[in-house]
């Protein structure tokens, strides 16, 4: 589908701590770069170069939060478009209170799509925080889903249709398959070894364990290719950027950069 075009936008300089409101906070900025200007550095470059100019872009500026204001994070950029007390769960695409988060059978809590014991990083601010890859789930499909890695197949989920997960490897349903993608290559391009966190690599296997790498490469790309980003994933993206961290997801704006790199 054909990417929407967004207003100039600004950007903050100096990765930063900060806590989120319940509500989205508008920034001001005297910078206005265009949508244009932002990808500048990447434009017209491909394979590692590629790669190496979205991290650039995407590190710049950056602001970290703190796991507790994940919470309030959430709230607001996975929001349900037709009833905004509520947000919509990744893997069961059930709409649910905002104020139902926590740790018990039937509440939502946070997901690290690239597990968070692949790399070790745990939740401390950086990837461990970063909203780019965290979705609200339902606590115990959450705790199914595990830090398995992502592939087809497996026993459908009870808890969650659509969903098959076997010893190894978990498959989302077919409307997030693009989404889980996508947050799995922006991960691997944002972090890379810098800032005493690990350097995130995504592979062509299963069972990666705690090294730091997810696959399956060969699988995420077939599911960028066959769910491409549609207005959810747009609008959550552009939320990230404007109100809470001010980078973006470039492979929600250029789905097409996936194959360029891997």
């Amino acid at each position: 589908m054909k990417i929407t075009r967004w207003k100039p936008l600004s950007l903050l300089c100096g990765a930063v701590l900060v806590a989120v409101p319940t509500a989205a906070v508008a920034v001001a900025s005297p910078a206005q770069p265009t949508a244009e200007d932002y990808y500048q550095d990447a434009i017209g470059k491909t394979g590692p170069e590629l790669e190496a100019a979205l991290h650039g872009i995407i590190s710049n500026g950056v602001t970290t939060l703190n796991y507790d204001d994940v919470w309030d994070a959430l709230k607001v950029t996975d929001e349900d478009p037709n009833d905004t007390g509520n947000v919509v769960l990744l893997y069961t695409g059930r709409s649910q209170a905002k104020d139902t988060n926590g740790g018990d059978a039937d509440q939502w809590n946070r997901e690290h799509v690239w597990a968070k014991s692949h790399g070790d990083f745990d939740t401390v601010p950086g990837p461990g925080t970063d909203v780019h890859h965290l979705r609200p789930t339902d606590v115990t499909v959450n705790s199914d889903r595990g830090s398995k890695d992502f592939d087809m197949g497996g026993t459908e989920s009870a808890e969650a249709p659509g969903n098959f997960t076997d010893d190894d490897s978990w498959e989302p349903r077919d409307a997030v398959k693009g989404d889980v993608a996508r947050m799995i290559f922006y991960m691997s391009v944002r972090y890379e070894g810098a800032d005493g966190f690990a350097d995130l690599e995504v592979n062509d296997q299963v069972g990666n364990g705690s090294a730091p790498n997810i696959g399956k490469l060969s699988v995420l790309k077939q599911w960028n290719e066959q769910d491409p980003p549609d207005a959810f994933e747009q609008r959550r993206n552009e939320v990230i950027f404007t109100d809470i961290q001010h980078n973006r997801n470039p492979f929600v704006d250029h789905p097409e950069w996936v194959e360029e790199i891997w």
